[in-house]
């Protein structure tokens, strides 16, 4: 009952790496590939600053990649802020300084509209932000 969400799902990445973890439209992503691209994710945000109790915000519409940034941030160490991309710009701006989530990870077509939000921001179907976890800095 004490173990989090992120080790239980690793837990079954060992029993069934090759089963079907996650479907979204006619995409489909194995245990071992979600594992290790939200791996991949994981080490990029530790590469910005994200740490333990961190809040990253997660303004993203339902897709693979969500569930890869979900992922991302609980094995960083830190806990989403949800953030729908339909709401606002006003209100994503309140919830997220008011949440004091400092990281956005979205989408690329979403990236544009958290300029001047003060927050760093990373689009999770940009291949180069994955690139990161390789070469920090």
């Amino acid at each position: 009952p004490d173990t989090c969400i992120h080790r239980l799902f690793e837990a079954q990445v060992a029993r069934t790496p090759d089963a079907v973890a996650v479907s979204y439209a006619d995409e489909h992503l194995s245990y071992a590939e979600l594992d290790a691209r939200s791996n991949q994710l994981a080490h990029a945000l530790v590469a910005h600053g994200v740490a333990a109790n961190a809040l990253g915000g997660v303004a993203m519409e339902r897709s693979l990649e969500m569930v890869i940034a979900l992922l991302g941030i609980l094995k960083a160490g830190g806990a989403y802020v949800p953030l729908d991309p339909g709401y606002p710009d006003d209100r994503l701006r309140f919830m997220a300084n008011d949440a004091h989530v400092r990281l956005i990870l979205t989408q690329e077509r979403f990236r544009l509209r958290w300029h001047g939000f003060g927050m760093t921001c990373l689009a999770v179907d940009d291949p180069g932000v994955l690139q990161l976890a390789a070469h920090p800095g």
